[in-house]
């Protein structure tokens, strides 16, 4: 079963209640910190393009990455009317190949637990060689205690034309928690089921912080202070 596929569409109505304004506040508040110059952004991972749109909106330049070529039209639905529209690219993260260098690159919401464990190497290097030196990168994982915790837990997002079931197994062996999604949308007088499956990699926060730094990135910092720390979430940045 394909992954961001059939939730596409439904992606923004089932998933309404997402801070994307504290993302893109923390993301503003790192860049002031830092205190270089921050106006080409790199979205990773960037799903349906709201953050993107957000950050757009404050005035930066965007390029908006994704592997899923149903969730990037979305995205690319939302740029009308901008001035400076995202540039998008349908790319894998381990594939990622741009133009030039950003001056910096963030990935939010699981998108870096999306990325198998033997992936990760090639990622990191990849945004080492595209966030310019001095340049940010700055991503969130969910945390593997919190991704465990959903073992065997069974969840309803529900819609008046839209209805979505997920069911999360967590496999030790890989490690990763899989969810089994149906997803039912009203069509006419009749309801159309469609399914996908999700895995999310259990990816030790220390393990990231150790090959971040051997790819050659510094200053890595693991922030629980973050949208959305108290439900798993836990941000890492991190210095090219």
């Amino acid at each position: 079963m394909s992954c961001y596929r059939f939730l596409a569409p439904w992606y923004d109505k089932l998933t309404g209640d997402v801070p994307y304004t504290r993302f893109a506040d923390f993301y503003e508040a790192e860049f002031r910190r830092n205190g270089g110059e921050f106006k080409l952004l790199l979205d990773l991972c960037c799903g349906t393009g709201t953050l993107t749109d957000v950050l757009s909106r404050r005035g930066y330049e965007m390029i908006a990455v994704d592997s899923s070529v149903e969730m990037l039209m979305e995205a690319q639905s939302k740029s009308a009317g901008l001035e400076t529209p995202p540039l998008f690219l349908c790319q894998d993260a381990a594939a990622l190949d741009l133009y030039g260098t950003v001056d910096a690159a963030v990935c939010s919401l699981d998108g870096m637990n999306y990325i198998p464990p033997e992936d990760l190497p090639e990622v990191f290097r990849r945004l080492r060689l595209f966030v310019r030196p001095g340049g940010l990168l700055i991503f969130d994982i969910r945390t593997p205690e919190f991704l465990r915790s959903l073992d065997g837990n069974v969840f309803v997002d529900e819609q008046e034309d839209v209805l979505c079931l997920w069911r999360a197994d967590f496999e030790e062996a890989l490690p990763a928690i899989i969810y089994g999604m149906d997803i039912f949308s009203r069509q006419g007088r009749l309801w159309q089921r469609e399914s996908e499956e999700h895995v999310e990699y259990a990816h030790e926060p220390a393990a990231l912080q150790t090959l971040l730094e051997q790819t050659g990135f510094h200053d890595v910092c693991l922030r629980p202070d973050c949208p959305q720390g108290d439900m798993g979430r836990l941000f890492i940045t991190a210095i090219r």
